[in-house]
């Protein structure tokens, strides 16, 4: 288990151990398949891994990747195909295979290695193949087994989650970047060795993240939603398949109103959520989050000020010792309030998960 948690690091983030929401990590695993007992460790780090990227990625965003959406079932509830499943089902699935596939690399599962296929080959002018290999393929074999293998019906909204599931496999491949190592005399690197090595999962959170922008709407009627398994179903689905946009994620549904709260639809709403503002760091997308959070929802913003305190004048002494003063300062942080006086609307129930 040493080299699973140092894969929090590799990851390129500092997650959190396993712990809160096991629970729902633990239900996937039950109903993953038997035969792959061996790999379910990896498999519950990567979900793991996929459920904070998820978090990060839509930390200021109305919906904010709540925990219970990463219950891994097929219940009715939980079948819509809105464009926030489709981000579920593809980190999901890009996570497990970063995972297996980076545990892999590392000898810590049975029955894979490195790939080495290519060893010894030439790839290019002044370079071969050699090294360690990320093996993506095992970690891909891995990855489709567990996730896809909870799909069991096929009808429209199995169709999507298993595009979605795939395009999330191929944002990690898109990842895989090759890596060099010089050798000659005096490091003249006459000739390199190259791998292929996955890169940060942050970036495939990020490449994903743009996908969940531009996601394509299926269009089909409730009567073609409602045809199952009959042939004019998997036509209509079929038409939508097109290689084109095998790396794209789709959805049919429309999104619900995630301003409001609606406990039917488990949807907290965005009243009590911090919004940034006029902060230094902060990407365009975050400084909006005050309009997107609050104002656009019917809310106002508030100020509230609280005392921080942190370490400064920091100091190196002989030997081998840091001290640090502690300094205060006031900081102001943002939250989204109801107006006084205001009524809280009530949910509108929508045929969609959360």
């Amino acid at each position: 288990m040493g080299h699973l948690l140092m894969l929090w690091v590799a990851a390129g983030m500092c997650y959190p151990a396993l712990g809160a929401s096991a629970w729902s990590v633990n239900n996937f695993l039950v109903t993953g398949p038997k035969a792959y007992l061996t790999y379910t460790a990896s498999v519950a780090l990567g979900a793991q891994i996929g459920m904070e990227e998820c978090k990060f990625q839509f930390a200021w965003e109305r919906w904010n990747c709540p925990e219970h959406a990463f219950q891994f079932s097929t219940h009715n509830r939980l079948r819509a195909a809105t464009r926030e499943t489709s981000f579920i089902h593809a980190i999901r699935s890009a996570a497990i295979m970063y995972a297996v596939t980076k545990n892999c690399s590392m000898g810590d599962l049975e029955n894979c290695g490195c790939d080495e296929s290519q060893n010894g080959k030439t790839g290019g002018h002044g370079w071969i193949w050699g090294g360690c290999s990320d093996n993506v393929e095992f970690g891909e074999k891995i990855s489709r087994l567990f996730v896809d293998g909870l799909e069991k019906g096929k009808d429209a909204r199995a169709l999507v989650n298993l595009h979605n599931n795939r395009a999330g496999r191929l944002a990690v491949r898109a990842s895989t970047k090759r890596t060099c190592k010089c050798h000659g005399i005096s490091g003249s690197c006459s000739i390199q060795t190259c791998w292929l090595q996955l890169a940060d999962f942050r970036q495939m959170g990020n490449y994903l993240k743009a996908k969940y922008d531009r996601a394509l709407k299926i269009e089909m009627d409730k009567r073609q939603l409602r045809a199952g398994n009959r042939a004019e179903g998997r036509w209509a689905l079929t038409e939508a398949f097109l290689p084109s946009t095998e790396a794209e994620l789709i959805f049919l549904e429309g999104s619900p109103d995630y301003c409001n709260r609606n406990a039917s639809l488990s949807i907290h709403g965005t009243e009590g959520r911090e919004c940034l503002q006029n902060a230094r760091s902060a990407s365009r997308r975050e400084q909006r989050s005050c309009g997107r959070l609050c104002t656009e929802c019917g809310l106002q913003v508030e100020e509230r000020r609280a005392e921080a305190v942190s370490s400064c004048d920091c100091n190196f002494q002989w030997c081998c010792t840091v001290k640090c003063g502690q300094c205060r300062r006031v900081v102001s942080r943002y939250y989204c309030t109801r107006p006084a006086g205001s009524a809280r609307p009530r949910g509108r129930g929508k045929d969609s998960a959360w």
